[in-house]
């Protein structure tokens, strides 16, 4: 067998949802998965929403809104 790299993985909308609530406090919104590029909506803890593709999500670890995890300061 070899081996998949995660990001080549066929992800649908299902297995992302089940990935957020797993590894986050925020809840999809979005209906349908079109790509990695494609901005998806969650729902933070807080009540906000906040749109992010899903590897920043994934990868970058970017799993809230603004507020509750403010970007980094680009240096």
């Amino acid at each position: 067998k070899k081996q998949v790299s995660s990001m080549s993985k066929r992800w649908n909308i299902q297995e992302i949802r089940e990935f957020v609530e797993k590894n986050s406090d925020s809840k999809l919104l979005t209906k349908e998965f079109q790509g990695f590029s494609q901005k998806l909506e969650f729902e933070c803890a807080c009540g906000n929403k906040f749109e992010k593709n899903f590897k920043k999500f994934k990868n970058n670890h970017q799993r809230k809104c603004d507020v509750c995890q403010p970007p980094k300061e680009s240096r």
